[in-house]
């Protein structure tokens, strides 16, 4: 209960100061959702080889796959190939191909930056909050695939 101005008591709930007390707790809570922590230089670390290594194992697994379709190509007739060819060709001289695949490469240039910082708050929100609780298990799980990976896919032949 409280005063008004005419000296007439009212209840808090008509003044509207119950909609500013969630108000003040829900720009607490985005002021605090703001705030990502940054990752361990030690995760960063890992993450960076563990890309390193995945790329690697794609590069190898593309190498291998153009080693075994390159004689099946050749052996395809010459008048699908020179069509594939051609299409090719004529499909690097058009404008408007080389426009998309010119603004394709700037957007790809624009957002590098944002990739990153969104790949660091991810890796920094992971190792604040998640990976105590299972960054063992999820270690142990990645250390027995990669010797299955190394089997099948592996990063060097």
């Amino acid at each position: 209960m409280s005063l008004n101005n005419k000296g007439k008591c009212t209840n808090i709930y008509e003044n509207g100061y119950i909609s500013f007390i969630p108000a003040i707790y829900t720009i607490e809570v985005s002021v605090c959702l703001c705030e990502v922590p940054e990752p361990d230089k030690e995760l960063v670390e890992k993450y960076e080889a563990m890309k390193s290594v995945f790329y690697k194992r794609l590069m190898n697994a593309y190498s291998k796959v153009q080693a075994a379709v390159g004689p099946m190509t050749e052996s395809l007739g010459q008048g699908q190939g020179q069509a594939a060819k051609d299409y090719i060709e004529e499909l690097q001289g058009n404008p408007k191909f080389l426009s998309a695949v010119k603004i394709g490469s700037g957007l790809a240039q624009e957002a590098a930056p944002l990739v990153d910082k969104a790949r660091m708050a991810g890796l920094g929100l992971y190792g604040h909050y998640v990976r105590p609780h299972v960054g063992t298990y999820l270690d142990e799980a990645i250390t027995s695939i990669k010797v299955y990976l190394d089997k099948v896919l592996p990063a060097e032949d």
